[in-house]
């Protein structure tokens, strides 16, 4: 089934592209949620109409993630957790944490947009990735310290 895209999906690819999908997906999800419609003539036609509107709206959201990806790349954010002995948190740092450390200092994003594929759960520096935009990322070091402990 070809459909045209009419929003940046990560797995498909960016606005205004031809894809092919699987019937099932096209019909159950992409077409329901609005986010693409069939590929015929008089889709085809409209899309033309509308290339240079997207081409600009895409190159404003790269210069948006160009920006953010200036912004955090090589941050270091420190997080402060209470640990054992053998260096191991009582509980773990999530993307949620991530999130909430960079809001502190002024950058705003979704969760979603870190790539964590498992919660930190020792003491130390871990590299780990922020989706500023399509097919674009940015590292930033997460240092989890020890939280101490006052009576």
């Amino acid at each position: 089934m070809e459909l045209i895209l009419k929003e940046t999906i990560s797995t498909l690819g960016q606005e205004g592209d031809v894809v092919t999908v699987k019937s099932g997906y096209g019909r159950n999800y992409l077409l329901p949620q609005g986010k693409a419609v069939a590929a015929t003539k008089d889709n085809l036609a409209a899309l033309e109409q509308n290339k240079a509107e997207i081409e600009a709206r895409l190159a404003e959201q790269k210069k948006q993630a160009d920006n953010l990806a200036k912004k955090i790349a090589g941050r270091e954010i420190v997080i402060e957790q209470l640990a054992g002995d053998d260096d191991r948190l009582f509980g773990s740092v999530t993307s949620s944490d991530i999130c909430q450390k960079l809001a502190e200092m002024g950058v705003v994003i979704d969760k979603k947009q870190i790539i964590l594929n498992d919660a930190i759960k020792t003491i130390g520096e871990t590299a780990v990735q922020v989706k500023v935009g399509f097919q674009m990322v940015a590292d930033i070091t997460v240092k989890v310290v020890r939280a101490s402990i006052e009576a």
